[in-house]
């Protein structure tokens, strides 16, 4: 049997127009994994994605929408439980924030970063459980980043809001891997994506990161991807709760 056979499924990848979103979205319609894809501006790029995923042989769904927003939310499941009758994959990759000093952030940019990147998990996962099949089990995967759990310069909001996305999925898979939800996160190392452009130094970082990966090379999309896939696998069927770092080895360094 193919531990990696996921044909028939269908997923949520919220962000999942460009970048990590993108290839986690072509990864699993490689696989057969009918793709709703959600974006927020770019509907060139989400089109473009939705293409690719229709030509691997896929359905695919494009979902406007803030999911850090409940009406929205409630309009994106609707036509969800509307098109596919069920959801058996959640990615939350749908991230934002300021990068900023600690004492530059105003409280605006403290709940924004806070509600788009930890908030709209539980949200998510609220609108996701109710259509994942008990007998068939259903698999939650959030994208999170280094910077939950290491100090990086302009990083302070990104950092709080991704280290309380991985302390809620912790608590998430608590509640539901009784009902056969798997809840884990990722944490990507750099990735070089469109998101770095808005970093200070984003050259220098690249360079420095490329140096100091034991792997020799930086993070891809498709690293994620596959991450991606292994978890929402029967491969990883007593994993729950946890972060997988995919990083290339970045992070075991002193």
């Amino acid at each position: 049997m193919d531990e990696m056979n996921m044909k028939g499924r269908f997923a949520l990848v919220t962000g999942g127009s460009r970048g990590i979103g993108r290839a986690i979205a072509l990864e699993l319609a490689s696989r057969g994994v009918n793709v709703a894809i959600n974006y927020l501006r770019n509907k060139t790029a989400a089109m473009e994605t939705a293409r690719a995923i229709e030509e691997a042989g896929s359905r695919s769904l494009l979902l406007k929408g803030n999911v850090a927003q409940r009406d929205h939310l409630d309009r994106l499941f609707e036509r969800i439980e509307s098109e596919f009758g069920r959801l058996d994959i959640l990615v939350s990759n749908a991230a934002s924030g300021v990068l900023k000093s600690a004492l530059e952030l105003t409280e605006r940019h403290w709940h924004w970063t806070m509600d788009i990147n930890a908030g709209a998990l539980l949200g998510l996962v609220q609108k996701a459980a109710p259509l994942m099949k008990k007998e068939e089990g259903g698999w939650v995967v959030a994208v999170s980043s280094l910077g939950a759990v290491r100090a990086i310069p302009h990083y302070a909001a990104v950092g709080a809001s991704k280290a309380a996305l991985e302390s809620l999925v912790r608590h998430l898979a608590l509640e539901l891997a009784p009902q056969g939800i798997h809840v884990n996160a990722i944490s990507a190392g750099v990735v070089e994506t469109d998101a770095l452009k808005f970093f200070p130094e984003r050259d220098s970082i690249l360079e420095n990161s490329r140096k100091r990966t034991p792997a020799g090379r930086l993070t891809a999309p498709e690293d994620v991807a596959k991450a991606v896939v292994f978890l929402c696998s029967p491969m990883s069927d007593m994993v729950h709760g946890q972060t997988l770092v995919v990083d290339g080895g970045y992070s075991i360094l002193a």
